[in-house]
């Protein structure tokens, strides 16, 4: 019988995930999973639904889906047929070729159709859900949770608030600490990416992040923009960074920079934009905490469509505390977030000139570094790769 982890019978890896935070944690969990494997003797084969980050960190894809994502009911519509096509296609891949373990990163929607395909017609195949859905900031009902609990093995939490959360309801979860620990550790500092952008020490430098999904482009961008270009007028020798999350956002956006006649580039290197700032202006999502633990002052907004908005509204009675990472870790308003109507261009101008104040932004500093404190320490790729392996 030919022994698993060899050449002849690598080992059989299948990570499930979409959008282009989905990409990026696939991508460090990929090379996680390498590092393990080879401290072990043992060889990988990682096939995946992800994107080019994770392409690129070795996993064969199956599909590309970094670009399929949506914010809201109503936006996510149009991503219905794609997704379940790409899903029946998958399935017969993996009927053929059962992995020896199956990891569901974030991805609620997709991820939870995968879960029952895999319980139903692959029971024999242990199942993982890393960075589990966040339902224990946006649930309406318990439903999703109950569903993430039965589908899987082991949940593997990188927010304290999670593990507490899915242990309540029974699951097996292992709480990791947050890979962006890790990641922004090898960023460069300061004064050397400052110095990768031309920046003399009075000119303001603010990253713009107005969309990872396409939608963001109409809801998001032209709000932030308009906002941008009050902090221009503030500031004169205010310079943008615009990273560009997928290159087909690339025409939209600088058809904006000329609209709003900003000073402003597109860049490829996010990190090293962020690093240099000394604002953001951005959407809600991961990259509000790869900001916070930059200790870059941002303000986050959030838009969805007035159907969704709506719909959230009055038909769901929907209503979140936080929204943007910061703050849900640390359970404060620690950076200013808006949402819907309060995402005016006007108020997020407002709220990032605060910002530049000295004993705003010296405040900021000590919330961020508390904030910092509760996400664990580093190596939790690492420690979420072992258990995967564990579970083979």
């Amino acid at each position: 019988m030919t022994k698993l982890g060899t050449p002849d019978r690598p080992l059989r890896i299948f990570l499930s995930t979409g959008e282009v935070s989905g990409d990026l944690q696939g991508a460090l969990l990929i090379q996680a999973l390498q590092r393990a494997a080879a401290a072990r003797g043992q060889v990988l084969e990682i096939t995946a639904l992800g994107g080019p980050r994770m392409a690129a960190a070795g996993a064969r894809l199956i599909f590309d889906t970094s670009a399929i994502g949506s914010i809201g009911l109503w936006e996510a519509l149009p991503f219905v047929i794609p997704t379940l096509k790409l899903q029946w296609q998958t399935k017969a891949t993996l009927r053929q070729q059962p992995p020896d373990v199956a990891v569901f990163i974030d991805y609620i929607g997709p991820n939870l159709t995968m879960g029952h395909f895999f319980k139903r017609q692959l029971p024999q195949v242990p199942t993982a859900y890393y960075i589990a859905p966040q339902e224990w900031v946006w649930s309406l009902g318990d439903r999703n949770t109950t569903q993430v609990v039965g589908l899987t093995d082991v949940i593997l939490a990188i927010f304290p608030q999670e593990a507490t959360y899915y242990q309540r309801y029974g699951a097996a979860v292992k709480w990791i600490g947050h890979p962006l620990i890790d990641r922004l550790a090898q960023a460069p500092d300061r004064a050397t990416a400052r110095q990768h952008w031309g920046l003399s020490t009075d000119e303001l430098a603010v990253v713009l992040l107005p969309a990872s999904r396409r939608q963001e482009l109409k809801l998001l961008m032209p709000s932030l923009f308009a906002a941008a270009r009050q902090v221009q007028d503030h500031h004169p020798k205010a310079r943008f960074l615009i990273p560009v999350s997928l290159p087909a956002y690339r025409p939209a956006i600088e058809q904006a920079i000329a609209e709003f006649g900003l000073k402003a580039e597109i860049v490829g290197d996010s990190l090293l934009a962020m690093a240099a700032a000394d604002l953001a202006l951005t959407k809600s999502g991961t990259v509000n905490l790869e900001l916070a633990l930059l200790k870059v002052p941002q303000v986050v907004i959030y838009k969805v469509s007035p159907i969704t908005a709506w719909i959230a509204r009055h038909l769901l009675k929907f209503s979140i505390t936080f929204m943007s990472p910061p703050n849900l870790v640390a359970e404060q308003a620690i950076v200013p977030e808006l949402m819907q109507e309060q995402a005016s261009p006007d108020r997020i101008a407002q709220e990032a000139i605060a910002l530049l104040q000295p004993d705003r932004a010296a405040q900021l500093q000590q919330d961020y570094q508390a904030m910092r404190d509760r996400l664990g320490g580093d190596g939790a790729t690492d420690r979420a790769a072992q258990e995967i392996l564990n579970l083979i």
